[in-house]
């Protein structure tokens, strides 16, 4: 079920194409958790390079998608609406297998610190039931 289009998290995330990762939010709790979809499609741009013959997504795409998922239940929480989440920092990064197109990644992000202003966030990307990626995220909130 969609809580959110990809039009209603533009509203909420300033990121656009060609560096928007966003399709739909299916589950939001803000400032706990996210659950949102990715649809990969051949018509993505990195794909004329990465690689031709063998079109693979590249991880630092995979930590952005998540990134962006994991900087939504921040920014819908009381005093961060209508702030820019930015990544600072990626830890305890691993890829699991290849995401390619026609896959879709369930990207599920936890927040799991909150400070003043910043947030820590353990975020998953699956392919169906496949773990593919997992990082630990830390977000700064600053002003729009």
């Amino acid at each position: 079920m969609t809580l959110l289009t990809a039009q209603q998290v533009m509203d909420i995330i300033p990121n656009r194409y060609p560096i928007f990762f966003i399709d739909a939010v299916d589950e939001l709790i803000p400032g706990e958790k996210i659950v949102c979809r990715k649809n990969v499609t051949i018509n993505e741009h990195v794909f004329q390079g990465h690689f031709p013959g063998e079109p693979v997504l590249p991880g630092v795409f995979i930590c952005e998608a998540l990134a962006q998922a994991g900087s939504i239940p921040l920014l819908q929480m009381e005093g961060f609406q209508g702030k820019t989440a930015y990544l600072g920092g990626l830890n305890k990064v691993k890829f699991r297998q290849k995401v390619v197109p026609g896959d879709v990644l369930r990207l599920q992000v936890d927040i799991v610190k909150l400070r003043k202003n910043a947030g820590i966030g353990y975020g998953q990307a699956f392919v169906g039931d496949k773990k593919v990626a997992e990082a630990e995220m830390t977000f700064i909130i600053g002003a729009k």
